[in-house]
């Protein structure tokens, strides 16, 4: 890949070694290249705070370390500050942009222990326009061990959040709660998204770049959102232990005017690694899937039945099908790593090359659904057996863990798959942190409630799909599983394992398909429930990667109008929670739209749940799209210029 190109550095590095007496006289605060977002870090080291234009957005709060096996660091002084200002755009691959500046202020700061011969502690800060960040390092060569970290976040006042239960699937709705009506007994997933009492800022607490690292989840203690580390779980003793030195994740705060103008930023990522190598290979898309629409246990494996899904693909233009559980040689099953299923092999009357030969003879691809368990041991063997059959990436699911050792995985994966030119998507997943940066690659993952809870239970409503853009997909791409046309409402919906049904409209399934950002996304359902069906013609156009995203209007719960750019074309996506009888009309203004004539062919709510209206009119920027949105609805919209 390209490497990122420096458009700028505004200033180098500059080391100044500061007499103690000046040092401790003041805080070290880090200002943002616009001048309206500081965190201020305590000259002892162990505290910092928050604030945007003005307003308090975190108060004073804790920071450090907690050393396990070593003496706890002491009275500490700011010995040392390092300064520097980055302005950079980086070129991206199969994402929501082509490009991404990575523009802020930064400084390390260097504290020492007063005693004599005291050790160091490193905190890296930067300061961004849309956030901030801060890690900690500790240099030499011997193993650092924490039971954990003093970090804690205590929001001014007491914010409305929108908060999710930390669990290991991290497959729980978000409630919108004040903190102080957090449970202090269960841990919270981040990111977690506030605003301050005044409203003028929406932010997300979360982190970055878990590399040689491990996961966190927040707790309530008192007033204070504390940081605890993921542990592994059959490993005593601390909860993280390295081999020499430390880096520790990046703690973040992302910041905004309206909590949508966090979903374009590109924070997550520019706090991660850039790729190194050659990424221009990964190609994004849509794969036909074959688990949704059938039974839990998955479909059997027959080359017929793989056959018609790939005949389906190429019909519709897919560049994928993802074969799920199922396929392997031995027990099938989806949840459990059988020790008799053998992911080498595939099962009887199950030619995997043939089948790869036939599809790619119809331009798809295909992709293998693996339990993590049965790769963690032979990772390259299998790896190199998916290469030789002409495998175009695989889908690995069940880690169900954010520890340190899970961490590790992720990151051996994704490298393992690069080099071998595979698509990865991981299920059963932690929230991203940004390692598809890194390894772009690395597609899309889980660790949200997704599309699949339909055949399992009422979960996803549509208020928890107004949701998930607003929080959840701010770290990063969300593999929510969209495409289910069995439409409806929350009150004709019920459960139901094979063909499930949504408790949303058809308008709302197309709309998904701009608004949630996943680079390889799924149709989920069924062929034969696409044939003729309307609303089907967007899904085939859609692109699933974009050179530009733009949040139009919305409140989280409630609506969001989102338009997102791939060449000289828009796509509009809109969709509300809202389940009045009479639905609603949403007014799009076009004034995002360059100079020109254009072709808006809309996809809206008709009358029943499954019905779409579908009309064409041309407009120019000074024009407002009316767009029918019905209850728990939705719309999508291209826009094309015209000659």
């Amino acid at each position: 890949m390209t490497k990122p190109i420096l458009t700028s550095i505004a200033a180098a590095v500059a080391s100044i070694l500061l007499p103690a007496a000046w040092a401790s006289a003041a805080p070290a605060v880090v200002t943002s290249p616009d001048g309206r977002l500081s965190i201020q870090i305590e000259d002892d080291g162990g505290r910092f705070s928050i604030s945007r234009r003005g307003e308090t957005v975190i108060k004073p709060s804790p920071l450090g370390l907690e050393l396990d096996g070593a003496p706890e660091f002491g009275a500490l002084v700011l010995e040392k500050r390092d300064d520097v200002r980055v302005d950079r755009t980086i070129p991206l691959v199969a994402t929501k942009a082509s490009k991404a500046r990575d523009r802020y202020r930064g400084a390390t700061l260097v504290f020492r222990e007063r005693a004599p011969a005291g050790r160091r502690l490193f905190v890296d800060v930067r300061a961004y326009d849309d956030g901030v960040a801060f890690r900690y390092r500790v240099d030499g060569a011997e193993p650092v061990r924490l039971r954990g970290e003093r970090t804690a976040f205590v929001p001014a006042g007491d914010p409305e959040c929108f908060a999710s239960v930390a669990d290991g699937a991290h497959e729980e709705p978000f409630e919108r709660m004040k903190v102080s009506q957090l449970l202090d007994s269960r841990g919270y997933d981040v990111p977690m998204v506030c605003s301050t009492a005044s409203g003028k800022t929406s932010y997300a607490i979360t982190q970055a770049h878990l590399a040689g690292y491990t996961g966190a989840s927040l707790w309530r203690e008192g007033e204070a959102l504390r940081v605890r580390l993921s542990a592994p779980p059959k490993r005593p003793g601390p909860a993280f232990v390295s081999s020499a030195g430390l880096t520790t994740a990046w703690r973040v705060v992302m910041t905004g005017d309206r909590a949508g103008d966090l979903i374009g930023s590109h924070l997550i990522g520019n706090l991660n690694p850039p790729p190194r190598g050659d990424f221009s290979w990964v190609r994004p898309g849509k794969a036909a899937w074959d688990w949704w629409s059938g039974p839990l246990a998955g479909m059997k494996p027959t080359m017929d039945n793989y056959r018609r899904f790939i005949d389906f693909a190429a019909a519709a233009g897919l560049p994928y099908y993802l074969i799920d559980a199922g396929w392997a040689s031995g027990p099938g099953g989806c949840c459990d790593a059988l020790p008799d299923t053998d992911i080498r092999r595939a099962a009887d009357g199950i030619d995997m090359p043939e089948l790869v030969r036939y599809a790619a003879g119809k331009g798809v691809g295909l992709m293998l659904w693996a339990h993590w368990e049965h790769l963690v041991p032979r990772m390259d063997e299998v790896l190199d057996i998916y290469s030789r059959w002409g495998i175009k990436g695989v889908k690995v699911d069940f880690m169900n863990r954010d520890d340190q050792d899970m961490v590790a995985f992720y990151e051996r994966i994704a490298e393992a798959t690069a080099k071998r030119r595979l698509l990865l998507d991981l299920h059963g997943a932690y929230v991203p942190a940004g390692l598809q940066r890194t390894y772009p690659n690395f597609i899309t993952q889980e660790g949200v409630l997704g599309a699949e809870w339909n055949k399992m239970s009422k979960k996803i409503t549509p208020r928890h799909n107004l949701t998930l853009p607003y929080t959840r997909m701010l770290a990063g791409p969300i593999d929510y599983t969209p495409g289910g046309f069995n439409n409806g409402t929350p009150a004709s919906f019920s459960v139901r394992e094979v063909a499930p049904l949504t408790q949303t409209t058809r308008g709302q399934a197309l709309a998904m398909y701009v608004v949630y950002d996943s680079p390889l996304q799924m149709v989920s359902d069924d062929p034969e429930t696409y044939r003729n069906a309307a609303g089907f013609d967007f899904i085939k156009r859609v692109p699933t990667a974009w050179d530009e995203t733009r949040f139009l209007s919305g409140e989280p719960g409630r609506d969001i109008v989102l338009a997102r750019r791939q060449g000289a074309n828009w796509y509009l996506g809109a969709m509300t929670a809202d389940e009045a009888k009479d639905g609603r009309v949403e007014r799009v203004s076009l004034g995002f739209l360059p100079a020109g004539r254009y072709r808006a062919t809309v996809w809206d709510d008709g009358g029943t749940p499954n019905e779409i209206r579908r009309v064409e009119r041309e407009v120019t920027a000074k024009d407002a799209l009316s767009l029918r949105l019905a209850a728990a609805g939705g719309a999508a919209v291209i826009l094309e210029p015209l000659p």
